[in-house]
């Protein structure tokens, strides 16, 4: 299970690198649930659970009955806050939802849309499929490649990677004066009348309340601090270029 509208992308790829020993299942139809994110998240799964969750650190998964539920538990967060993303069978959904509500009641617990979780993400510079990473970026371009263990030996991907050239062009964070709409991707990015590059995705940060967008840029503009302009709206606004994650940048919060 997983990212719901890539499922095909992902089992293409299961399929193309198959061992004989390993079997692979697509259960997405037959699992929902939900991303709880903030502050006091981990203190509502607690309260629900007799499973010890201080174990499950950053980028970990785990089981965990939660209630009634047996649940899949993964350490998750697009927000900047502490996030768990929860699984279930399709028929515990509606269940898992009154749980997690009436838990969360007396911490003054919201649900959200995506659109709200856009924001966040923005706000941490968090790049998402399909429009910060894509088959057409290397991971030079998307700042993916400091996840890559270069020295843990031969992988699936590794020579592709070290083949790629250097990148003309590289992810960055734009501040935009945006007035009274907000960039939301593939708009086009200008440095003296010259495009030099296209918003990836765009929107307002409501904890910073200002306007941003990701951006893939000339490498010649990505210097934190460059003034640049932005087309939103029709409408060529001022933007420069800030540092990554400006919403907690030490990730502190996230790990709480």
């Amino acid at each position: 299970m997983g990212s719901y509208y890539l499922r095909a992308f992902h089992m293409r790829w299961f399929n193309d690198h198959m061992r004989a020993d390993v079997q692979i299942e697509d259960v997405s139809d037959a699992m929902n649930g939900f991303l709880i994110s903030g502050p006091k998240a981990m203190e509502i799964l607690s309260s629900v659970s007799e499973t010890d969750l201080s174990g499950l650190t950053m980028m970990r998964c785990g089981q965990a009955d939660l209630g009634l539920h047996r649940a899949r538990v993964a350490r998750l967060s697009l927000s900047g806050e502490a996030g768990f993303e929860i699984s279930v069978p399709a028929n515990e959904h509606a269940s898992l939802r009154k749980l997690l509500l009436d838990a969360g009641a007396v911490h003054g617990i919201k649900e959200i849309g995506f659109w709200a979780m856009l924001s966040m993400r923005l706000e941490k510079s968090i790049g998402i499929w399909n429009a910060e990473f894509t088959q057409g970026y290397t991971p030079a371009q998307t700042g993916f490649d400091r996840w890559i263990a270069w020295d843990k030996g031969d992988f699936i991907g590794k020579a592709a990677a070290q083949a790629a050239p250097e990148p003309s062009q590289k992810l960055a964070m734009l501040e935009i004066d945006a007035g009274d709409a907000d960039a939301m991707g593939f708009e086009p990015v200008w440095a003296d009348g010259k495009i030099v590059g296209m918003t990836t995705s765009g929107g307002y940060g409501h904890r910073l309340e200002r306007s941003f967008a990701l951006a893939m840029l000339d490498v010649s503009q990505t210097e934190v601090g460059t003034a640049l302009s932005v087309h939103v709206m029709g409408e060529e606004r001022p933007a420069k270029v800030i540092e990554m994650s400006p919403y907690d940048p030490s990730g502190a919060r996230m790990r709480m």
